[in-house]
């Protein structure tokens, strides 16, 4: 068994805290390790800080975020009550005090409450022919359209200042008015701030 800080250690070892079948979801649909830090580094941007993950899945970026940073609040927000479930018992079982997950679609939340994001495109699995997490969801172009004009028009109305991180996106939910800062070499990690 798996304890304290070696969870944080390499994504083998944080994958432990999950079934064998949610584990092997890992590599498509939940954030490396490495990602994670790099994206919570950016976004934890000091004391009493409260960053969004929007598709927060198992709970994994929010776990490592809160882990190496805890001044900062990390909440997930899973429409899917399973992995919610699977990631409230991995915050009970790393004892993660600055750590929240809400099981709600994204839509249901008041994006006032938090002052920065990240997204790991969670709404790609409405883009393709398989690949997705279970069939328990509807799955649709038209959907995946509605949730990226809501999500840009959620982040669009954040004041200026406002930091935004993508895994993989596509960039349809990113409004005109945030400004690419950073980017790994492969540009599939961005960072943004709401000029």
């Amino acid at each position: 068994m798996i304890s304290g800080s070696s969870w944080y250690t390499s994504d083998a070892a944080f994958d432990w805290l999950y079934p064998a079948r949610i584990q092997k979801l890992s590599k498509q649909h939940w954030t490396p390790m490495e990602v994670a830090k790099r994206a919570a580094g950016f976004l934890a941007t000091g004391e009493g800080t409260k960053v969004l993950d929007i598709g927060s899945g198992v709970g994994k970026f929010c776990l490592i975020g809160g882990y190496h940073f805890p001044e900062t609040t990390f909440y997930g927000v899973e429409q899917r009550k399973e992995l919610y479930h699977f990631a409230r018992a991995a915050k009970d079982l790393t004892e993660a005090k600055n750590v929240e997950f809400i099981n709600a679609n994204f839509t249901q939340i008041d994006f006032e409450d938090f002052d920065h994001f990240y997204f790991y495109n969670s709404f790609f699995e409405n883009l393709v022919a398989d690949g997705q997490i279970d069939q328990q969801m509807e799955y649709s172009t038209s959907l995946y359209n509605y949730y990226s004009r809501y999500m840009l028009n959620a982040l669009d109305s954040k004041p200026s200042g406002t930091r935004l991180v993508t895994f993989h996106s596509l960039e349809d939910e990113i409004p005109p008015s945030y400004q690419l800062v950073d980017a790994t070499v492969d540009f599939l990690l961005k960072m943004w701030v709401k000029r």
